[in-house]
């Protein structure tokens, strides 16, 4: 039986969570079908785009991002402070950009008047909005159930597009973030889809490299803030060249032509963190199957246990190792 979301998800132990969503059977619905030669690449910019609508909506950041041909991965970071300012114009305003609302909320935001008996109807409806758009669970079903719709249209057919399904890996501190993030943003090189973190189409990497170099628009993602508190609370605490070093160094790590030119010294993160390159290739490019849903040391494990009433939840040898 499933674990339910609500023992995966916690926020009092961190916001921050690695999401993947699957292609039903795997199939290659977001790339080239080689059984009918159609190519289905352009869908994958439906989730990009996606994405920028939601990190506009949703208080989640999204820190890393890649989408395959048959499935997509996400690193956000769920923000759940600051719905605590929001009045309840900008929640409606916010549920509106995504979904329709109800007939009071309408007639709220066209401005016509409301009835107390009304207003308290409404204020009830938006403080459970406000609610799941803190929720990594409605982001998700907000990014991928339009997606679905979507190509289903297109392709003339009814049934599931995404696994019904999403795997999240919760990320208990500064390494586990930092592992995630690399992980995703080479996701297109492990595959071999891409050479070069700057050819990688599709990904927060490439993104942030092409803002660097031709102004392109990342507003959409969570920004570097060069900070060495912890990721946990403050957000992603590195610089973003510092970043963009790490992952080309991977990258070329992980490219069993390019072995050869890997600098021997390690990136400066990585020697304030203790890693050194052996461990640290294998938790960037295994993260997701070394770990189940808790990425962090088993203490860390134990205490979120504790805390998501389970009795216990089994430690990784990942876990034992790199933390």
């Amino acid at each position: 039986m499933p674990t339910p979301r609500s023992q995966l998800i916690s926020l009092d132990d961190t916001p921050w969570y690695h999401c993947v969503s699957r292609c039903v059977r795997r199939a290659w619905l977001c790339g080239f079908d080689e059984e009918t030669g159609t190519d289905y690449g352009y869908r994958r910019e439906w989730i990009v785009e996606r994405l920028e609508l939601l990190s506009r909506v949703f208080s989640i950041e999204i820190a890393a991002f890649a989408v395959m041909s048959n499935h997509h991965h996400v690193v956000l970071r769920v923000d759940a402070e600051s719905p605590e300012r929001w009045s309840i114009e900008e929640v409606i305003q916010r549920w509106h950009r995504v979904y329709n609302g109800t007939f009071l909320s309408q007639k709220f935001a066209t401005g016509q008047a409301l009835s107390k008996d009304e207003m308290s109807v409404l204020k009830r409806d938006a403080a459970v909005w406000k609610e799941r758009l803190i929720c990594v669970s409605w982001f998700m079903r907000a990014l991928n159930e339009p997606i679905a719709r979507a190509a289903n249209q297109e392709d003339n057919c009814t049934g599931k597009f995404f696994e019904s399904r999403f795997k999240s890996q919760a990320l208990l501190d500064e390494k586990a973030v930092l592992a995630a993030m690399v992980y995703v943003d080479l996701n297109p090189i492990r595959a071999q889809m891409a050479e070069t973190p700057e050819d990688s189409e599709f990904t927060s990497i490439k993104a942030r490299i092409d803002q660097l170099i031709n102004n392109a628009n990342t507003a959409f993602l969570a920004p570097f803030n060069g900070d060495e508190k912890d990721a946990v609370t403050s957000g992603v605490p590195y610089h973003l060249l510092e970043y963009i070093d790490l992952v080309d160094w991977t990258g070329r790590a992980v490219r069993e032509d390019k072995r050869g030119s890997i600098a021997i010294k390690l990136p400066p993160v990585l020697q304030r963190l203790g890693l050194d390159s052996a461990d640290w290739l294998i938790l960037a490019t295994e993260v997701e199957s070394l770990f189940g849903n808790w990425v962090g040391s088993p203490s860390q494990i134990n205490e979120v246990s504790y805390h998501v009433g389970q009795r216990w939840i089994c430690t990784s040898e990942g876990s034992r190792r790199f933390f």
